[in-house]
């Protein structure tokens, strides 16, 4: 399709002449003489066009009758916000200061009476070019922004909200805890993106997927030949995320000689290559998250006591998906829309009950569990997610009110929900109960181990304790 050319000036001849030369190119033009006939063309929104399409590009002149170029020039860029359009300013009499004001104000390029032809195309084909690469990075952005929203309306959630809102305008360390699969890396960028550092780097490094005899090298970065198989220098994470963020994810995994040296890096400010002497100073805010009880770790001595309290200023806790059960609807709702745009098709409905069953699973893999299930929907179901599209599983086993009235029970060995003859509980009354004779079960068959029992239940031991006080759990 054609690109729609704006050209903006009060001498005829001029604008014949750019016509020529940009029709015979294969762009459509059109024309106005002066800036109050251009501005109605672009509409309230600068370059959303009018009813006959839109603008991909304005030649405006300086110098108008009436509003000038330059003022015209602000006003385009003021409706046109975040939404790039070129503009291309032109003068035979323009001074340098009006040229170099013009391209403050935003224009793409700025050309000098009398025009000539090849400049002016290539001028143009560059101009549109630039659009078209911001035109893209938006379109990506704005796809991250989606891939990483958070999803939810629950109490829990809006709290959370809150704390992410408080924190992030700050300088302070986070340390994100939480079970795996809650979405600890989508609170992290968050935090990010709602930070004066946004427009810097987000680097991310799992410490659990490095060898330890690399960690360094991948923190800190390393100089050719400073080890077998160093054979060109490399930055390291701390490098690449200087003047933006960095998430230590998995951080209770890091061995205890990569964590001197991460405090080390925290406490100066600085940090040095494997193989190098030299220092080399870094603005970095660090993130930390972990699945892992750091508390107990300190006091198995598998954890610096000085790194978590560096760390730990702020403490922000992923829920389980157990504890946001009225967020799974709006959840599974975002996968369905992203995994059938993903495999280009068309966007599938699903039945009411799909969401029932879905909030009557137990979810041991938290948001991620939910989000591959929804996939598997996905791909497997026909043109409607229907209630037999539900993956039945032994990780997801419907409980509750979607289980048998007759097996009175949620699918485990050595507890039992006693439900009276013909009680019906609401299902978060029953998942309580089956919670609570669940964790009391695992206790007595760990005889009462706090650590073993958080083990067995794949939780944190703050989060058993804190489960046991909420039920009222004590040992006989």
């Amino acid at each position: 399709m054609a690109t729609r050319i704006l050209i903006v000036d009060d001498e005829k001849n001029i604008r014949r002449s750019l016509c020529m030369v940009l029709e015979g190119a294969g762009h459509e033009v059109v024309e106005a003489t002066t800036a109050e006939a251009a501005l109605e063309i672009l509409g309230d929104t600068a370059g959303a066009g009018s009813a006959e399409g839109e603008v991909d590009l304005v030649v405006l002149d300086v110098r108008l009758p009436g509003m000038s170029g330059i003022d015209a020039l602000a006003e385009i860029k003021r409706r046109a916000g975040s939404q790039w359009l070129p503009v291309i300013m032109i003068s035979g009499h323009a001074s340098l200061a009006e040229a170099v004001h013009s391209v403050q104000l935003g224009a793409a390029d700025f050309l000098e009476k009398p025009l000539d032809r090849e400049r002016v195309l290539i001028t143009v084909h560059n101009a549109l070019e630039r659009h078209k690469l911001h035109s893209e990075l938006s379109r990506l952005r704005s796809e991250v922004a989606e891939r990483y929203q958070m999803i939810g309306e629950t109490k829990v959630m809006r709290e959370l909200y809150a704390q992410i809102e408080k924190v992030a305008p700050t300088k302070g360390r986070v340390l994100i805890t939480g079970e795996s699969g809650t979405g600890k890396e989508l609170i992290a960028r968050a935090v990010h993106r709602l930070s004066d550092r946004k427009n810097a780097p987000f680097v991310m490094l799992n410490c659990a997927a490095i060898p330890a005899d690399l960690i360094e090298s991948e923190l800190f970065g390393h100089e050719r030949g400073a080890f077998t198989g160093a054979n060109a220098r490399k930055k390291g994470m701390f490098e690449l995320a200087d003047g933006g963020t960095l998430l230590l994810d998995e951080i209770g995994d890091m061995s205890l000689g990569a964590q001197a040296k991460v405090l080390r890096a925290l406490q100066s400010g600085e940090i040095s290559r494997v193989g190098s002497e030299r220092t080399i100073a870094v603005d970095v805010r660090v993130l930390a998250a972990t699945n892992k009880d750091l508390e107990a770790a300190v006091a198995a001595n598998e954890f610096r006591d000085d790194l978590y309290f560096r760390l730990n200023v702020v403490p922000l806790r992923s829920p389980p998906l157990a504890e946001r059960v009225d967020d799974i609807p709006a959840l599974a709702r975002s996968f369905l829309k992203h995994f059938c745009r993903e495999y280009g098709g068309r966007e599938k409905e699903a039945e009411p009950e799909v969401f029932e069953q879905l909030q009557a699973r137990a979810w041991p893999g938290n948001v991620r569990e939910l989000r591959n299930v929804v996939e598997r929907m996905v791909i497997l179901s026909g043109a409607r997610i229907t209630a037999a599209d539900v993956p039945r599983d032994n990780l997801g086993a419907v409980t509750g009110a979607h289980a048998p009235v007759e097996v009175q029970a949620a699918a485990a060995d050595g507890f039992v929900v006693p439900l009276a003859e013909g009680e019906r509980p609401s299902l978060r009354d029953f998942r309580d109960r089956a919670e609570s004779e669940y964790i009391r079960s695992t206790l007595e068959a760990c005889l009462w181990n706090i650590s073993k029992t958080a083990g067995e239940l794949g939780i944190e031991r703050t989060n058993l304790h804190k489960k046991m006080r909420a039920f009222g759990i004590k040992r006989a």
